[in-house]
Order: C-alpha cells, then structure tokens, then sequence
C-alpha cells in the first residue's frame, strides 16, 4: 500500500468520447455527438469541461482521450493540449469495454503498475472540488487492489439512470465511505426508484471506474478471455510502425460489451468492487429533459432556451427550446415542451417522453434516413 501522493502520481486519467446520444436527437449527430456541444451553459463543451476537471488530478500530459477516427479533428480543436501518443481512434465503435480496455492495456504496456480511470467525456458535473476528492479516494482504493467505481446519492427517484446497490462499508485506508458492491442495478420504473431512494442502499451508476490496469485486465480475463487478447496484441503493437495492420486485422474481431457486464458486474460477485460516494451534483444529460433541469435550476415553470441566434417567443410555456436555424419559434400556453430545430429535422415532444426519443432514431435508421443521423 503507498500514499496518496505516490497513488496519484501513477494514475493517468482517460476519457472515452463515443457514441452519438441518440436520445438528444437532432442537436447530437454521428458526425456531431453530445461531447462536442456546450449542453451546460458553461461556454464549453461537455469534453472541454471534462478535460478542466481532471488536468488537476493527472496533469494533461497524463489524459488519453478515445474517440473515433471520424471526431479526431473536432477533438483535437477543442483539446490542443492532447499529446499525439495520448489519443486512441477507434476504427469503429465497439462499445466501452474495448474503449477503455484497450487504453488500460495501451498505459499498462508502457507504465507497468498505472492506475487509471476512465471518465465519459458527456456528462455535467458541479463542484469540482468535491469531484476530485472522490477520485482521489477511488485512486486509493485502486491501489488496495480493488476496481472502483463512483456513486452518487440519488436526490429523486430518476428512472433515466441505473443503480449500485451497496452492502456494507470497506476500510481501505484514505478511502473513507467506500462501500462493497452488491450489484449493478438496470434502469429500474418509477415505484422501485422510489423504493431505491428510501432504502439509503443504492447510488446512482455514474459510469466512472478507477482501477490498476493490471487488475482490470485480469478482471476482463476472467470474464472475456478472448477480447483481452485481443487487446493485449493490440497493445503490444500500438507504439509499433505494425500498428495499422494489426488494428486492421484485430479490431473487426473485437467483442462488443457494455464494460459494467464484462468487468463491474462479475468484480462485484468476486467482492472486488467498491465504491466511493460522490458528494457533488453530476447529470449525465441523457435526454431533453435533463437538459432543461440544467438551466432552469429544476424549476420546471421556466423555459430554457439554448442557441446562439435563437429567436422564440413564449408565452406561459415552460420546458425546452433548442434552435440551430435562423426561425422564428412561438409557443403559447404549452409546459414541459421539448422543441428542437435544426436545419434539416425537427423534433417536437414533451419532457415526460423524452426518453423515447432513441425510438425515433431507430425508426429513421431502420427506413434508411441515415443522412439526418
């Protein structure tokens, strides 16, 4: 066991920036998806917000980011900080534990004995303060041996969000509040959220996870031994002029798994998950909804309005308006209204359903209209 000073100066901080965040359709495209965009209100995007919080915890020389070759310019604009050897394309999504598996093997293959943690690059988080003292005991527990995640005490009873349910307190010294991981919980109905935020036994899933890279790797052994191989030949070769024919022949290959199935869930039936209460306000700004709490500061009365040139005019109507377009957008006598507009789609809906919104984009992808995507 080393202190917190030694544990800190071996973590590497990696950010995995994927997916298209389908339920915030039309704003977040494929060649556009939610990291790219400022959904806070902070004048940064969700990855330049996600880079400011954990330089002062790696250092930027020790933040490797994981996107898609498709969004390495629009990354690199954003974050000219970015070292070459930090940034990892992926030539086509293959989900989060080929993500972040892949950056654990990369760090581990160059730094025997890193700890990382891997942190979406599209979620919103206040009081950074708080948010790095979280990490920094995760980094502790991580370096006691344990894979770590993050909770966050629910404050209502969401049914956008899955669940950690926590039995009993862990002492890992620096580590204070770690709690063992039952299990991992889906996203539940509106009566067991309710049930779940009385029980005092379950986290919100915030999706961080803080390990040795060694100890995440044989966790994924155990589970997925082919994918791990996978990745380790994929490590062996990636500081290699052998790199792009391996990724070639490699990467197609690769399993795609959610990494809560392949690692979090099967370390939690091993007794090897713990997790760290995080005590500040985090969104993973799923869907509309989430959006227009955000800038309303909950108060559902108020109508949010993002867009630079947006040009509405509104009256007794609450909710959210997203504009891209140079139209005129009136609403009368509406409440809780998602309006999105942009130059080439429309959505209209209403914040209670705007977690079907995924269902629209299925349905377009399934008609062949791709080209809104």
């Amino acid at each position: 066991m080393t202190d917190a000073a030694t544990a800190l100066d071996r973590f590497y901080s990696v950010i995995p920036a994927g997916g298209i965040g389908s339920r915030l359709w039309p704003l977040s495209r494929a060649d556009a998806p939610k990291f790219l965009h400022d959904l806070s209100g902070s004048g940064r995007s969700l990855l330049r917000d996600t880079w400011e919080r954990l330089a002062p915890l790696s250092g930027e020389q020790r933040i490797m980011v994981v996107t898609g070759r498709a969004h390495r310019a629009a990354v690199e604009e954003q974050l000219p900080e970015l070292t070459d050897a930090n940034i990892v394309l992926e030539s086509d999504p293959r989900d989060s534990t080929a993500a972040i598996g892949l950056a654990a093997a990369i760090l581990e293959h160059r730094e025997p004995g890193v700890i990382i943690g891997s942190f979406a690059a599209d979620h919103v988080i206040a009081n950074g303060h708080a948010f790095r003292e979280t990490v920094r005991r995760a980094v502790l527990a991580a370096d006691a041996g344990y894979i770590a995640t993050i909770g966050i005490a629910p404050t209502e009873p969401a049914v956008g969000f899955g669940y950690i349910k926590t039995a009993g307190t862990l002492d890992i010294p620096g580590a204070h509040g770690a709690r063992r991981v039952e299990e991992f919980v889906e996203k539940p109905d509106l009566a067991t959220a309710k049930r779940y935020l009385r029980s005092n036994k379950h986290l919100w899933n915030a999706g961080m996870f803080i390990a040795r890279a060694d100890r995440l790797l044989e966790q994924l052994g155990k589970s997925e031994p082919e994918l791990l191989a996978g990745l380790q030949e994929l490590a062996a070769a990636w500081d290699t002029p052998s790199r792009g024919v391996v990724v070639d022949r490699v990467w197609p290959r690769l399993k795609k798994i959610a990494i809560d199935y392949s690692v979090a869930e099967p370390a939690a039936k091993d007794g090897a998950l713990a997790v760290i209460p995080g005590e500040f306000e985090w969104d993973d700004v799923g869907d509309f909804a989430s959006i227009a709490k955000l800038h309303s500061s909950g108060r559902g009365s108020e109508l949010a309005i993002l867009g630079k040139n947006a040009r509405v005019l509104a009256d007794a109507s609450s909710g959210i308006v997203v504009s891209q377009s140079k139209r005129v957008i009136s609403l009368i006598g509406v409440t809780d209204i998602v309006v999105v507009d942009t130059p080439d789609a429309l959505l209209v809906t209403t914040s209670e359903n705007a977690q079907r919104v995924k269902s629209v984009v299925d349905a377009l992808r399934a008609g062949g209209s791709g080209d809104v995507l």
